[in-house]
C-alpha cells in the first residue's frame, strides 16, 4: 500500500490536484513511486497546517490549538500510539527515518503567523522564520532523497531559505493583503520605507524596489551555496532539489527583470518553461 493510498484515495487526489501543473509537481515527477509518495504525504501535512495559520477561520486562539492537536498526533505516531489525523504519516516516517522534531519545527513556523501578523521582521526573526517554513521541510524531505545528514541538512538549510525568500518576493503584494509583510525590518530602515507599520503603504512605495532587490541579493547567495553543494554530487537523488533551485532561480530571474516598485505582477513559469528547465537540467532519464 502506497503512502498516497494511506491518505485515503480522495485527499490524495486533492493533494496531487493541488499540485499539478506547479514546480513542485514536476519535480515530484522525477521520483520512483515510493518516494514520490512520501513527497506527498510531507506536502499534504504541510498544506494542511498551513492552510490554518493562513485561511483565518477561527480566533488566534483556536487556530493555535489546532496545531497543537497536530503536534500531540505527532508525538502519538512516534510513540507509536493513536495517531489520530496524521497516521497518513506513518508510512513514510517508518521507511524514511523522518525526525520528528522538523515536523514540529514546521509547526512552529505556522504559530508565527497564528500568533500576530508578521510585519517588518528584523534579519534574525525573518531567518528564524525561513528555518521553520522552509529549511524544515527541507530535512524531512533530504531524508526521503536518500543524502547524508551532513550535505543533506546543509542542502536544506540554503536551499529552504533561497526558495522562502523567493516566494516572499513574489507574493509581496498577496501578504500585505492580508496585513503581513517578511521584507526585512534593517532594510526598510535603510530606504526610508518603514515609517508607519502598514504593509500595504509600504509595498505602495516605489522605494520597495530597492528594499527587495536586498532581499533577492540575499537569496542568490543561499542559491549559490546550495548549488555548490549539489555539484559536488552529495550521495542520494538529487535531480528533485535541483530542477527546485532552477525553477525558483529563474523566478527570481524574471522578478528582478520586472522590477518590484508598482504596479507588479506575480512571476510563474508557464508549462512549457518549466520542461525546458528540466531538459536543459538533464533530469530526463
Amino acid at each position: 500500500m502506497t503512502n498516497a493510498e494511506n491518505i485515503g484515495a480522495p485527499a490524495a487526489r486533492a493533494v496531487q490536484k493541488k499540485a499539478s501543473g506547479s514546480s513542485f509537481y514536476m519535480a515530484m515527477r522525477l521520483m520512483p513511486a515510493e518516494e514520490r509518495d512520501a513527497m506527498f504525504a510531507i506536502y499534504a501535512f504541510c498544506r494542511k497546517v498551513d492552510d490554518i495559520a493562513d485561511d483565518g477561520v477561527g480566533t488566534r486562539a483556536e487556530r493555535h490549538e489546532r496545531l497543537d492537536g497536530w503536534r500531540h498526533d505527532l508525538r502519538a505516531l512516534y510513540d507509536g500510539t493513536t495517531a489520530g489525523q496524521v497516521r497518513f504519516l506513518a508510512p513514510a516516517v517508518k521507511h524514511y527515518g523522518l525526525r520528528l522534531e522538523d515536523f514540529l519545527t514546521v509547526l512552529d513556523g505556522m504559530d508565527m503567523d497564528v500568533a500576530e501578523d508578521i510585519v517588518a521582521p528584523d534579519l534574525a526573526t525573518l531567518d528564524l522564520y525561513c528555518d521553520r517554513v522552509a529549511s524544515a521541510v527541507g530535512r524531512l524531505s533530504i531524508k526521503v532523497f536518500g543524502m547524508e545528514e551532513g550535505p543533506g541538512f546543509e542542502l536544506a538549510h540554503h536551499l529552504g531559505r533561497a526558495l522562502q525568500l523567493t516566494n516572499i518576493l513574489r507574493d509581496i503584494d498577496e501578504d500585505a493583503a492580508i496585513g503581513r509583510l517578511y521584507l526585512p525590518r534593517e532594510y526598510l530602515e535603510e530606504m526610508d520605507c518603514c515609517r508607519q507599520m502598514d504593509p500595504a503603504a509600504i509595498v505602495a512605495k516605489p522605494e520597495i524596489d530597492a528594499v527587495c532587490r536586498k532581499v533577492a541579493t540575499l537569496a542568490h547567495q543561499h542559491y549559490d551555496q546550495a548549488n555548490r553543494i549539489l555539484a559536488s554530487r552529495p550521495k542520494g537523488r538529487i535531480k528533485t532539489p535541483r530542477l527546485m533551485g532552477a525553477v525558483y532561480s529563474e523566478i527570481l530571474r524574471l522578478s528582478e527583470a520586472q522590477g518590484f516598485a508598482p504596479p507588479r505582477h506575480r512571476v510563474s513559469l508557464p508549462r512549457g518553461k518549466l520542461l525546458s528547465l528540466v531538459l536543459r537540467q538533464g533530469l530526463f532519464g
